[in-house]
């Protein structure tokens, strides 16, 4: 047994011993990735299921949840406790971004094997994109992955008009994020950073991101802060450095709108799809809005008792999403000639399938 394998065990028995059941689960979740990139998977799958059976189920999970679980008072109002089911190999997204969250996990669950060489796992994320493209569903899927709960901070309960209140609010959200392990979701930061109307409230906008940033640069403990924008251009550089990792989201590419399709549509018949006029008239929709299409050529194929799904009930129900989305019908051509990334199924994190995936939120 190797150095970092011994000392994984020395914490497992040490946290045994002193009740402390979040960090023993961790050490264990370590050991059976440790295990795992050493070719004994089925060691490595007896770890996982002994770490997880050992869990109370997520509402008794641990006594320090209970105050965010069942908030009281100003955290009420700003801040929501889940337990997601979702797995990375759920969402569709580009390679890039579907390794660097998987990597996540790893530096994750291998923390003490990184601080033994004085280095720490990323915990501070970016996701900047489109709306619908993953973003929202990714940090439910990190929280999936680690078994950690997921807090969404609502930021709009969070602004005041006046500076010192939304100062403290954010301080209350801080103190938990150190205090109580989890993945902490800012859902659209450009809420602190964008001008609410009025021209004095430019000043106070960006004093609350200031004083934001100010929380982020603090240690997080074990939880992770992601953050999402749907216009990064409003964030400069100094906002920036503040995160460990930027992730730039895309709309769909034709492979991966395809790949969309065909998982909401498993169970109908779609031999007599044309892929590629689908294809290219869904080009400038997101994931999210190409699986709404999906699901309203369905149900009007069930009510005209039929099984069978048709070019025509796709384009004309993308044709749909795209005037509710105020896109028009575009240039079909134009638009396929446009550079995409490159779309692939992720490797399951903990190596094995866990299902189908979803569509981006």
């Amino acid at each position: 047994m190797d150095m970092a394998s011994a000392q994984q065990l020395i914490g497992l028995v040490k946290s045994h011993a002193e009740g402390d059941a979040d960090r023993f689960f961790d050490l264990a979740m370590q050991l059976s990735a440790a295990e795992e990139q050493k070719g004994h998977t089925r060691l490595a799958e007896q770890l996982r299921q002994w770490a997880h059976a050992g869990q109370s189920p997520p509402a008794a999970k641990s006594p320090k949840l209970t105050p965010i679980t069942a908030p009281r008072g100003d955290l009420a109002q700003f801040l929501m406790a889940s337990y997601p089911s979702e797995r990375l190999n759920n969402v569709i997204l580009p390679t890039a971004i579907e390794d660097e969250l998987a990597h996540i996990v790893v530096e994750t669950r291998m923390r003490e094997k990184l601080e033994e060489k004085g280095l720490k796992p990323r915990r501070r994320l970016l996701l900047s994109g489109p709306p619908g493209t993953g973003k929202t569903l990714s940090a439910h899927s990190l929280a999936g992955e680690l078994q950690y709960p997921l807090f969404s901070v609502m930021l709009h309960g969070l602004i005041t008009k006046f500076m010192g209140e939304t100062a403290q609010k954010l301080k209350l959200v801080f103190d938990a994020v150190k205090s109580t392990r989890g993945v902490y979701l800012f859902d659209e930061i450009d809420a602190l950073a964008a001008a609410r109307g009025e021209s004095n409230d430019v000043g106070e906008a960006r004093r609350v991101l200031n004083s934001f940033l100010q929380f982020l640069d603090d240690d997080t403990g074990p939880s992770i802060v992601v953050a999402t924008t749907n216009l990064p251009a409003i964030l400069d550089r100094a906002v920036l450095r503040r995160f460990d990792l930027v992730l730039a989201y895309e709309l769909p590419d034709a492979a991966a709108i395809r790949e969309a399709l065909e998982r909401r549509l498993l169970g109908f018949s779609t031999s007599r799809l044309s892929w590629k006029q689908v294809s290219q008239r869904a080009i400038g929709l997101s994931t999210a809005d190409v699986v709404a299409a999906a699901e309203d050529a369905a149900r009007r194929a069930v009510l005209g008792d039929r099984n069978c799904i048709t070019t025509l009930d796709l384009c004309d129900s993308l044709e749909r999403r795209r005037a509710l989305q105020g896109l028009g019908r575009g240039n079909a051509k134009e638009l396929t000639s446009l550079p995409a990334p490159e779309y692939r199924r992720a490797p399951s994190v903990s190596g094995k399938d866990r299902g189908r995936r979803k569509a981006p939120e």
